[in-house]
């Protein structure tokens, strides 16, 4: 187990991270897919919500900012013309089944299951991204995905108090970035 303060590494790379998909963003190069990066925004909020109930302290900062980004790709996306992806009709499936998940996931009473729910939203959520990174790669910017996979890492390596409401989410929120980076470099992975 690392030191509490450890957990400022995991949230400069996360910056650091977003700066290169912001820039990306303005030249034109990543278009994000809005339902996937509002229900990133919101997911995140409440798992922290969840985690501080169960007793977690400063592992929930790679969660909390796993959630403020997505909030500033939101905003930079409509604010900046033509910055996001078309909406499609799986978009909109996949967002009305992730809302209804994340409902779910405010009414457990049980911190356990709520999470699940968290992560099944989420989960949902990231289905429009994976679909697009994996047919148009280039439409995606890897370096969010990476730096994300560092700092759960590093969130999940201070953890004191081993229990599912407090390390499942960091553990997700690593594979579900391993799988978007598998999608974005597939081509160039599977040419090797």
């Amino acid at each position: 187990m690392l030191p509490e303060n450890i957990i400022f590494i995991g949230v400069l790379l996360n910056i650091i991270g977003y700066y290169f998909y912001f820039k990306n963003m303005f030249f034109g190069q990543t278009k994000p897919n809005l339902i996937s990066w509002f229900i990133w925004m919101l997911a995140p909020f409440l798992g922290v919500f969840f985690q501080l109930q169960a007793g977690a302290r400063f592992s929930v900062i790679p969660i909390f900012i796993a959630g403020f980004g997505p909030f500033l790709v939101l905003l930079v996306s409509i604010l900046k013309k033509n910055g996001y992806w078309k909406i499609t009709l799986l978009d909109m499936v996949c967002g009305a089944l992730s809302i209804i998940a994340l409902v779910l996931y405010i009414f457990t009473k049980n911190l356990a299951i709520s999470v699940i729910f968290v992560m099944l939203s989420d989960g949902l959520a990231a289905v429009p991204t994976l679909v697009k990174s994996w047919h148009f790669p280039e439409s995606e910017t890897s370096s969010i995905y990476l730096t994300g996979i560092l700092g759960q890492i590093i969130g999940l390596l201070i953890i004191k108090n081993w229990i599912f409401p407090i390390y499942s989410l960091g553990i997700y929120f690593v594979i579900i970035n391993i799988a978007i980076v598998f999608c974005i470099y597939r081509k160039k992975i599977l040419r090797n």
